[in-house]
């Protein structure tokens, strides 16, 4: 951290804004190394780099990525007050507004989370800058994850670093909203495409591999055999030929061979060279690095269908292993860094994690009719789990009362 920084940290307010305007102008330079290995990535033993462009070209990546963000902002999410007995009640304030209605000028509170969760999957952390008014929060404007890192200065004081566009802007801890995924507790989350290096880079080989094999249209399928050494000009007409014969449009088509010339077939057996099942493996170590079951990608394992009951409980486990964790992750740093201090043990926001715990009529039906006849659940609850309207006298929990007493039995008919 460069001397206007650990200057601008013991400043007031008006000159600190100052100071980190002239720290705005400070460039990247070469011996910021984590600044440029964020820029071009890292370079795995397969000979690819992988950076978040070349990883997100690979469809399992593409994938869990996807299919992790868009799952999570798809929940609503609500901003809740602990009462004295126990209960809770939603709040409707700015705070509230801002995490589930519009956190900023361009973005829907779905967009935003999305792309927060986006950036958390592909690089361990997720950040926004927050603006403040009053002490309250007054919107969310996402950062790039891969140009953003914290810093702390040699008090220990905590800063965010900023790449933007070959520029280096510092801002302070309370100016910006840091989601931090799975670590060892530091200042950052661990992302899974610099420690996935290998696996990845190993499929961006495999698929170049495979995309050159079947750009020729011969495949590589066999050789030409002449009976003397072709003089250059021989050499170039046979390669103008066999240009005839490339791409897959070309394919099967009938040769004429000359001159004594033959053809030898050669094999060439995915399954010999484990093409196949080299890259039906990447698939399935990608989604170890994402935390997400083949099977939600569209990726089913060797003998498994693609739907049962069996399907079900893998789906049920990834919510609760590999979705949950994330979302509490959001929910308590909410609650650490965007609630007024005052209100950190009263005040809560949480994801409906009922929005996704989607049934078929009949087990839905099931659910509700336990949860209403047990006394669980009123029947004015149950009739909003099915967004229909509230009825008069749907409030009064009820409960089945088949194994009464004896004693009890025709007391309600006769007190009518």
């Amino acid at each position: 951290m460069s001397l206007i920084t650990r200057l601008a940290a013991r400043l007031p307010a008006q000159v600190r804004s100052a100071a980190y305007d002239i720290e705005k102008e400070r460039r990247l330079s070469l011996s910021d190394g984590p600044g440029w290995s964020r820029l071009f990535g890292r370079t795995s033993a397969a000979g690819k780099p992988v950076t978040l462009d070349k990883a997100m070209q690979l469809s399992a990546v593409w994938a869990c990525v996807r299919q992790t963000a868009m799952a999570i902002s798809a929940l609503p999410l609500a901003v809740y007050r602990k009462e004295g007995d126990g209960s809770r009640s939603s709040v409707d304030d700015r705070l509230a507004e801002v995490l589930s209605v519009s956190p900023n000028l361009d973005q829907t509170a779905l967009e935003h989370w999305e792309g927060q969760v986006a950036w958390l999957m592909v690089n361990g952390n997720c950040y926004s800058e927050r603006t403040d008014i009053g002490g309250r929060l007054s919107s969310l404007q996402p950062l790039p994850a891969n140009m953003t890192r914290p810093i702390r200065n040699s008090d220990g004081e905590l800063f965010y670093q900023i790449l933007d566009r070959g520029k280096s802007e510092v801002l302070p801890r309370d100016k910006v909203f840091h989601v931090k995924g799975f670590g060892f507790g530091g200042d950052m989350g661990l992302s899974a495409i610099n420690f996935g290096v290998q696996t990845m880079g190993t499929a961006l080989a495999a698929d170049e591999s495979a995309g050159k094999l079947f750009s020729n249209g011969m495949q590589i399928s066999g050789v030409l055999k002449a009976g003397q050494t072709l003089t250059a000009e021989q050499r170039q007409q046979m390669r103008t030929m066999l240009e005839a014969y490339r791409s897959s449009d070309n394919a099967w088509k009938v040769m004429v061979l000359e001159a004594g010339m033959s053809f030898e077939a050669l094999t060439l057996n995915p399954e010999d060279a484990q093409m196949l099942e080299t890259r039906r493996f990447q698939v399935e170590d990608i989604c170890r690095w994402f935390g997400v079951p083949p099977i939600v990608i569209g990726h089913a394992g060797e003998g498994q269908t693609m739907w049962g009951s069996g399907v079900e409980q893998i789906l049920i486990a990834w919510m609760e292993l590999g979705l949950n964790p994330v979302l509490r992750r959001i929910e308590k740093r909410i609650q650490k860094d965007l609630m007024p201090r005052g209100e950190r043990l009263s005040r809560y926001a949480e994801f409906n994690r009922e929005g996704i715990l989607q049934m078929d009529s009949k087990a839905k039906s099931e659910f509700l009719t336990k949860l209403v006849s047990n006394g669980i659940m009123s029947r004015n609850e149950a009739r909003e789990k099915l967004n229909l309207s509230r009825r008069d006298g749907g409030d009064e929990l009820t409960a089945q009362t088949a194994m009464a007493p004896l004693s009890d039995l025709g007391q309600k008919e006769n007190q009518a």
